[in-house]
């Protein structure tokens, strides 16, 4: 590898205060470039419980100032510049600005997704499946501008960093209605013998089910999941309105937990031949699905589906291109500055 690469990333929030699988996503990327080398600098530009710059696994984190200056003063003498999701605008209109080349990771297939980069050129445009590179393509066809490259990067979960023993629990990880807490609440209603955990998420108004058979927990940083969450469940449930990926599928596939989800085109993507699908305003097939896999036999063959879908998905090579990219558009922008 030759000289490194100074990478600036600005976002609204960042691990370990503000766990979702978006920043997760982000990080374990950052992550990936500090392994290689590079530096990688987070500016935050809302206010976090955090005051003092911090680092994690080597990625420098700078918490929020009003006046923006850091920020400013940074992107002229970064090499890339990355943001994701209400970020983006700022961090173009500077990249741009400056001559630096700007990464956008796209984590959802919404209007404000794709508009930055149809008002100005990007360097790479990065999607997190396969479904939504289509729609990225669809997208940028009518669009005078689209970035000069574009790179599906699956959210990177390591199996080895959530795999534990599993528990006896069913669990719905962020408590939205978008999210499913409704479905959560209505079976546990329905099936009062059972053990649910509810987790507050870190986005969205929360609306757990205050209900006996119902252990809520609190957010909580990414790394406490496993022992905290997955090690509690046997059953995850994943009844979003939308999911471009569902990172937290993925999360507990790695210790064979068995994925109840409704078949957004992300999940259906993300789980693939492991997911357990039913329709999110169909109570009574989630009822019946998980009253399926009390039989041993088909739950050992849920869980082995599960295990073997979240091997398949090793962030490895994903996170090897990722640095490539990364490496050649820095690299090409230098040169012509």
């Amino acid at each position: 590898m030759s000289a490194s690469l100074n990478v600036v990333a600005r976002v609204h929030a960042y691990p370990d205060d503000h766990n979702a699988g978006a920043e997760w996503a982000l990080h374990e990327m950052l992550r990936a470039l500090v392994r290689r080398g590079h530096r990688a600098t987070v500016w935050l530009n809302q206010w976090a419980p955090a005051r003092q710059p911090y680092e994690l696994d080597g990625v420098r984190v700078i918490p929020h100032e009003p006046s923006a200056r850091g920020f400013r003063s940074a992107v002229p003498r970064a090499n890339v510049v990355v943001s994701h999701l209400e970020s983006v605008p700022e961090a173009a209109c500077l990249s741009r600005g400056h001559g630096v080349a700007l990464v956008v990771l796209c984590h959802n297939t919404f209007d404000l997704t794709w508009q930055p980069m149809q008002t100005g050129s990007s360097a790479l445009a990065v999607v997190n499946s396969q479904w939504m590179l289509a729609e990225a393509e669809a997208a940028f066809q009518e669009s005078a501008c689209r970035p000069d490259h574009m790179l599906v990067v699956r959210p990177p979960v390591w199996p080895a960093e959530y795999r534990t023993t599993r528990g006896d629990c069913i669990t719905l990880v962020n408590c939205t209605v978008s999210k499913g807490a409704g479905v959560l609440a209505e079976l546990a209603k329905r099936m009062p013998e059972r053990k649910f955990l509810a987790v507050r998420g870190g986005y969205g108004e929360q609306q757990p089910p205050d209900l006996d058979n119902v252990l809520v927990l609190d957010h909580m940083p990414g790394r406490e999941m496993r022992d905290a969450v997955y090690a509690r469940t046997r059953l995850l449930l994943m009844p979003s309105d939308y999911e471009s990926w569902g990172r937290v599928g993925v999360e507990a596939m790695a210790s064979g937990i068995p994925v109840l989800a409704h078949p957004t085109d992300g999940l259906a993507e993300s789980l693939a031949g492991a997911g357990v699908f039913c329709d999110r305003g169909d109570v009574d097939a989630w009822q019946t699905a998980i009253e399926q896999l009390d039989d041993p036999a088909a739950y050992r063959a849920a869980s082995r589906r599960a295990t073997a879908r979240a091997k398949a998905l090793d962030p490895a090579r994903d996170l090897a291109a990722w640095c490539d990219a990364v490496e050649e558009v820095g690299r090409a922008r230098a040169g012509e500055r």
